[in-house]
């Protein structure tokens, strides 16, 4: 059973005012529009559609938050990069994203999927060089690994290490396939030792009120809705 099976929606925030005041830890999930954000998140909850996956690459316009039980959350966060999104909705990311990420206290650290066909845009070097000013740690995940062979998959982890070794040991880079379900235990480890989870024990029943409820939500377009209680 994946140490992430309890994971369930939790609330969408469009204002820094309602982010979860019950959070003890949190690690967000960043990357291209078309980069496979939506499902690396459902892979690594063993899950098919708990973060929708939009034939529309950009739908995902706030902060939506996935309760993992005891205060810990993972943060879906808005695509970067797409082009067609209006100037009015790229300005409301970067002024949710850019204080979020930089000051909430809970985030433990970044998960940054890229095309492994494709890594290391201009705009996924931006958001690296950006976030390792907060000292926290980020890790890689090269996703569609399953489209590339052997040496070309070898050859991407090669380079995107090699670019990213400045940053030392606050960095790791794995291959990463959703479809072929290929590195989901490694991005487990690492996001289980980020939120405290890797040693506690998997499979066992919740106690009861102790799991989450998924809330209901749109398969395309989540509301921005708040809670005023948040």
């Amino acid at each position: 059973m994946s140490l992430f099976s309890r994971a369930a929606f939790h609330v969408t925030v469009a204002d820094l005012a309602a982010l979860p005041a019950d959070s003890t830890g949190e690690v967000a999930f960043a990357g291209r529009s078309n980069a496979g954000k939506s499902s690396a998140i459902n892979a690594l909850a063993g899950h098919t559609r708990l973060a929708f996956v939009s034939k529309t690459p950009g739908r995902t316009r706030h902060l939506n938050y996935f309760c993992l039980g005891n205060g810990r959350y993972w943060v879906d966060l808005p695509g970067y990069g797409f082009a067609r999104a209006p100037a009015e909705i790229r300005g409301q990311w970067e002024g949710l994203l850019a204080p979020y990420l930089m000051r909430r206290a809970a985030l433990a650290g970044l998960v940054l999927i890229m095309d492994s066909r494709h890594p290391l845009s201009e705009l996924d070097a931006r958001m690296i060089d950006w976030f390792a000013q907060t000292g926290k740690p980020i890790h890689v995940l090269l996703s569609k690994a399953d489209k590339l062979t052997r040496n070309e998959q070898a050859r991407a982890m090669r380079e995107t290490k090699a670019a990213l070794a400045a940053l030392g040991d606050r960095c790791s880079v794995q291959l990463f396939s959703s479809l072929k379900r290929s590195g989901i235990e490694e991005a487990g480890r690492v996001i289980g030792a980020w939120l405290g989870m890797a040693a506690e024990e998997t499979g066992k029943p919740a106690a009861p009120g102790k799991a989450a409820r998924p809330r209901k939500r749109k398969a395309i377009g989540w509301s921005a809705r708040t809670q005023k209680n948040a």
